[in-house]
């Protein structure tokens, strides 16, 4: 099943027998079979009648509310039955500090190693297309300071990975975390091909104020959602992690295990999106306060984007078989409720090659 993603401004969902249609000053510019959807997000002014809220409840189908800058402002969801006693066993967990710093470090681990897998992507890329030119020696030249940088890099995350084996303080984890994300984003930030006036100067979430934070903000966003469901399905409470501090109204597991993913999922498609020209100044406005949105048109593109990737088949080695991303993220939330339980000794990241 897929995802509808509603972005027509000023459009609204509305139940007709078993489907769900968009619809337009009276018209209809979409039709879904109900039991196609597993997800409903309504971006913007985008809105929902009564008998189409109440058919989504009823089927299991979550509704989230975003705004076009990626802002969550709320979800709908059916009554579940929580798991009570692995809630508290969650809860408890929380109290146990070298449980916390197993599941923190390896996470950190996680995302830093797919920061490196990053790196020797561009790295690969640029020696790609200098073996394919035919001024290979002006190409070099040009690139000579990016190759630099990016070897550098990569041994830089590799001393980082070294020191989180021995870390035993939380807010040691997330000092090297931060360095790592530092380096990360500044190679990211070289390796963009962005022709449009507004810089990508250094990550700004709120408000984004270029259109590469503004991609990046809506894909993390929309991550996030991915987790949140995988966990409410195992029966975890996704406002109780172990590595993000707990906050009201703050999803701190789903952000935990959104870590990892990160470089894996929104920032490579980011890179290709932006790469590959088929995002473009034209796709992006400029609200209020400097704040850059994506225009409808742009917002199609990024969501195909997005439901391709995360609907994309790999190979996950605790599976012992391909899996689609979307799939990946249940097989880690399970993971993590193992680990909670007792039934496996420690939460592994998803390796990305």
């Amino acid at each position: 099943m897929a995802t509808l993603y509603v972005t027509e401004q000023g459009s609204r969902i509305e139940k007709e027998y078993h489907r769900i249609l968009v619809t337009l000053d009276g018209e209809v510019i979409q039709s879904v079979l109900l039991r196609s959807v597993s997800e409903v997000v309504l971006v913007g002014t985008c809105g929902a009648t009564t008998p189409a809220l109440l058919a989504l409840l009823d089927a299991g189908v979550g509704l989230t509310f975003i705004s076009r800058s990626g802002q969550l402002r709320g979800r709908l969801s059916s009554a579940k039955s929580s798991n009570l006693n692995l809630r508290l066993k969650q809860y408890a967990r929380q109290q146990d500090e070298a449980f916390c710093l197993q599941v923190a470090r390896n996470i950190t681990v996680g995302k830093i190693s797919n920061y490196r897998t990053m790196a020797r992507r561009f790295l690969r890329s640029i020696h790609s297309a200098q073996s394919k030119s035919k001024l290979q020696h002006l190409i070099r030249l040009k690139d000579q300071s990016k190759i630099e940088a990016l070897e550098n890099s990569i041994t830089r995350f590799n001393d980082l990975l070294t020191q989180l084996k021995e870390v035993d303080n939380m807010d040691v984890i997330r000092g090297l975390e931060g360095t790592a994300s530092k380096l990360y984003f500044s190679y990211l930030r070289a390796g963009l091909r962005w022709q449009g006036e507004q810089v990508f100067a250094r990550r700004q979430r709120r408000p984004p104020k270029d259109p590469i934070n503004a991609l990046l903000s809506l894909g993390y966003t929309l991550l996030g959602l991915c987790f949140e469901t995988a966990i409410e399905v195992t029966g975890l409470d996704p406002q109780a992690g172990y590595f993000h501090t707990n906050q009201y109204g703050r999803p701190s597991l789903a952000l935990d295990l959104v870590e990892e993913f990160r470089p894996i999922i929104v920032d490579s498609i980011v890179c290709c999106m932006v790469n590959r020209h088929m995002l473009k100044p034209a796709h992006f406005t400029v609200g209020e306060g400097g704040k850059t949105l994506l225009n409808r048109q742009g917002l199609k593109i990024f969501f195909h984007q997005f439901h391709r990737r995360i609907n994309t088949q790999v190979y996950h080695p605790l599976a012992g078989r391909a899996l689609t991303y979307q799939k990946c993220f249940e097989v880690q939330t399970i993971l993590l409720r193992k680990v909670i339980n007792g039934e496996e000794a420690e939460y592994l990241a998803m390796p990305w090659k």
